[in-house]
């Protein structure tokens, strides 16, 4: 009886002993720690990091709907392929770029995608239009790629035009002191006209003291062989901003081709918080670089916020020119629109 109450006793200890070695045999997997999106405050806000990276990024864009008017406007968007006689249209547009950015030894590092997607009736193939906006690095002061020229820079309100063609394949410096600025950049002008090889320089000073900013931009086409001077003056005054703007150009250029000289100016009036009201005007001097001819456009463009992230902006223009040395005409143009921002 005892010997045999010793072997049970012996058998239940090694099976007690097997059952625990296989249960440590058999491991869980731990689960594998997630890694959250991170918020980047270096560079403003809106800025995530990219999961396991030190690189920042940034995602915004617009939804834009639009109606246009004013004599065939529906010819006006070049590339579209439009073709009718329609003084109004309505297209809409999508945006959305991409803003990668890290700080280096040598300044911050940025690469920027932008894109728009229009879309109009689709009555013909050029209708619907997809474009690459900008794309381009930037290394502390130094920018490289397609994006807009500081020639893109207008007024207030939208009753100016002060640049020609805005945006080109570039390379550029801006050394930026704070309150003081000042840049150069080489273009590429191949198509603007029909000479090859072309390249384009821009220069700017830019200066700023208090509510005040001043720019100064020069222009060279070197396949027109001509330039384009323009000045810029912006400042805070009462309950808004105005501001001034005077080009003149040798003769026609890429940078400028609508005249020898303008000027033009605007007073962006806050009314209140959501609504904003700018007046505008705008004259060419001898227009088309013809001593004879002339143009003139005023009108007011208003600004209401209706909620946050939706927009409308309404413009209405009053425009004579002359069309020979005894012609003229005159037309109201403009637009409605209303965009959601994100």
């Amino acid at each position: 009886m005892t010997i045999k109450s010793l072997l049970l006793g012996s058998a239940a200890a090694l099976a007690a002993v097997s059952g625990a070695q296989a249960a440590d045999a058999i491991v869980a997997a731990e689960p594998e720690p997630m890694e959250y999106v991170r918020v980047c405050d270096a560079f403003g806000t809106g800025y995530f990091y990219i999961p396991g990276t030190e690189t920042c990024l940034k995602i915004g864009g617009f939804i834009r709907f639009q109606t246009s008017f004013g004599p065939d406007e529906v010819n006006k968007r070049q590339g579209w392929g439009k073709n009718g006689t329609s003084d109004w249209d309505s297209f809409s547009r999508a945006y959305i770029s991409f803003d990668a950015k890290s700080d280096t030894e040598f300044g911050t590092l940025t690469g920027f995608f932008a894109a728009e997607f229009n879309a109009d009736n689709d009555t013909d193939g050029g209708d619907s239009l997809i474009d690459v906006d900008e794309a381009y690095i930037q290394l502390g002061g130094l920018k490289a790629g397609f994006f807009y020229s500081w020639w893109d820079k207008g007024l207030n309100g939208e009753s100016d035009s002060i640049g020609n063609v805005t945006e080109f394949n570039s390379i550029a410096y801006l050394y930026d002191g704070g309150s003081f600025q000042a840049g150069i950049a080489i273009d590429e002008l191949e198509g603007q006209t029909t000479k090859s090889n072309g390249v384009g320089v821009e220069a700017i000073v830019s200066a700023t003291l208090g509510g005040v900013s001043f720019d100064l931009l020069g222009g060279y086409d070197t396949e027109a062989e001509e330039g384009a001077i323009r000045a810029l003056l912006s400042a805070d005054l009462g309950p808004g901003t105005f501001q001034v703007a005077g080009i003149w150009a040798s003769d026609p250029n890429a940078y400028w081709n609508a005249s020898e000289w303008t000027v033009a100016a605007s007073y962006a009036f806050k009314a209140t918080d959501k609504l904003k009201i700018t007046p505008g005007a705008q004259y060419w001097g001898d227009y088309k670089f013809n001593s004879d001819l002339d143009r003139w456009r005023a009108g007011v463009t208003l600004d209401y916020a209706i909620t946050e992230g939706l927009a409308t902006r309404v413009s209405v223009q009053y425009n004579k020119e002359d069309l020979t040395a005894t012609t003229d005409r005159d037309y109201v143009s403009g637009f409605v629109r209303l965009q959601r921002n994100f």
